[in-house]
């Protein structure tokens, strides 16, 4: 059974429809990414799996539990983490409050979890005391994935992470996502750098208007000519 099951989902935002009968699965500790053109709908299946988009047909399931149209906040308490692309980082706060806040549901802090954070972005305990909004595009992204990983989630769900980065980091924060699949977080990720992307993930799925278009594992979306002729730039 898959961890994650999207069948035949419709979704968009208000009396907008942007998503028409898209399926996707991912599997526990599975890595699987998300290209496409612009506005092919990629980023709003991330937002229809966390309830931030209008329900409008279909199905989505996690751990065998259907959350269709869930509200974030109960998402959440199931195992799902989400790393959006834009305002991903509480710019007041100091690191480490930021941290804090990923997990506001626990009664407690998770002192073991705040630890695997530290150690796993070395340099954000070194800022721990810095505002977020004073850190680098870089430095933001990786405390907003940190603030995910702080309930220890099944599933964490990534938006366009490399956005906005500066080269030499792009390939850092790819370095990152692996280190947290390879720990046994499962990975969604919606991704601009799509070759790159395919080239480290476990499976992906191509979307265009809206549609699932082709799905199989990252290195044969690589080597298939017509994916790479429409999608991937030749």
């Amino acid at each position: 059974m898959a961890l994650l099951e999207v069948r035949e989902l419709d979704a968009g935002y208000g009396d907008l429809q942007i998503l028409t009968d898209v399926d996707m699965d991912v599997a526990e500790e599975e890595y699987v990414t998300i290209v496409g053109p612009n506005g092919a709908g990629k980023s709003t299946v991330m937002k229809s799996v966390f309830g931030l988009t209008t329900h409008m047909g279909g199905t989505v399931t996690f751990a065998g539990e259907d959350i269709t149209a869930a509200q974030p906040e109960g998402v959440i308490h199931k195992g799902l983490g989400y790393v959006p692309q834009n305002d991903n980082v509480f710019a007041a706060l100091s690191v480490e409050e930021n941290l804090e806040m990923g997990a506001y549901i626990l009664d407690e802090m998770p002192e073991a979890a705040l630890r695997e954070v530290y150690d796993r972005f070395p340099i954000l305990e070194e800022r721990k005391d810095q505002k977020a909004g004073t850190m680098s595009g870089g430095q933001q992204q990786m405390l907003a994935m940190g603030r995910a990983l702080m309930l220890d989630p099944d599933l964490l769900l990534l938006d366009e992470p490399s956005a906005g980065l500066a080269p030499d980091l792009v390939d850092e924060m790819f370095d990152k996502v692996d280190e947290i699949n390879e720990a046994g977080t499962a990975i969604l990720m919606v991704e601009q750098n799509a070759k790159e992307a395919l080239r480290r993930c476990d499976r992906g799925y191509v979307l265009a208007n809206g549609e699932n278009k082709f799905v199989d594992s990252g290195t044969a979306l690589l080597n298939d000519q017509e994916v790479r002729q429409e999608f991937l730039g030749g």
